[in-house]
């Protein structure tokens, strides 16, 4: 298949999950992409990349890499495969890395982020580099949840996604994980306690929820805690991905 019908096809997530690929745009996000352990399949670059100074740069690396498919394009053939409304001139088709909940049953101390129907793409890719910054050892998402590797969610994380374990896992399948390997889950709620107000066990998992309805039922009747912070009685709500970066950093082990 040629490379450019590869990059068109996983816009839509049944088929970014039939191909197990996905699509990183910009710059940043090549960069970053290409100096990961994530296989790329190849490259796509239009003719604004090499205006700029660092997609100049980008363009010798590419040229010094055999492994790396590269194919060049007119800037209405790009504007085809990308996303953006002012493309950079260059984006990558990769796959989507292989990980899952079993690398985790004996990693202690552990701190999983749990992202509970978080829809908005720029938030979860947000709070994907955030986990990353402060040391999460992965973030798993729940259905409900945008798709990981959509391609604004993966431009948003600025290639955190890359070298830090993101993925889907079904609700059974982390009450399982909890279960068997003795994590205990807490969950982010207004209603909560003062996070800190308990010592933190050394296997944690985070559970935050949907920007607008908070956490599903599920997931908060499972928690074995409600964690909160303290904001002033003037405003009502953080912004998922703020909240997250706060708790993350107020929990780390």
């Amino acid at each position: 298949m040629k490379l450019l019908t590869l990059a068109r096809d996983p816009r839509r997530r049944k088929a970014r999950a039939r191909a197990r690929l996905f699509v990183a745009e910009g710059v940043r996000s090549v960069e970053e992409l290409l100096r990961s352990n994530v296989r790329v399949r190849g490259v796509l670059t239009a003719p604004q990349l090499a205006a700029a100074p660092r997609g100049s740069v980008l363009l010798e690396s590419l040229a010094a890499r055999s492994d790396v498919e590269q194919v060049a394009l007119s800037e209405q053939e790009f504007a085809s495969a990308a996303e953006t409304e002012s493309p950079q001139g260059v984006l990558a088709v990769a796959e989507i890395p292989d990980r899952s909940l079993a690398a985790f049953d004996h990693v202690s101390p552990l701190t999983l982020l749990v992202l509970d129907a978080v829809q908005d793409p720029g938030n979860v890719g947000t709070i994907v580099r955030t986990a990353a910054a402060l040391g999460a050892s992965a973030t798993v998402a729940l259905p409900g949840t945008v798709d990981l590797w959509n391609a604004k969610v993966v431009r948003s994380g600025m290639g955190a996604h890359f070298n830090h374990p993101a993925f889907h896992c079904t609700a059974d399948q982390l009450a399982a994980f909890l279960d068997s390997t003795g994590t205990e889950l807490w969950a982010a709620d207004a209603r909560g306690a003062p996070v800190g107000a308990r010592a933190r066990p050394a296997r944690l998992a985070l559970a935050v929820g949907n920007e607008g309805s908070g956490l599903t039922e599920a997931t908060r009747s499972r928690a074995r805690a409600l964690v909160a912070l303290p904001i002033a009685d003037t405003v009502e709500s953080l912004n998922v991905a703020v909240a997250t970066g706060i708790l993350l950093f107020a929990l780390r082990s």
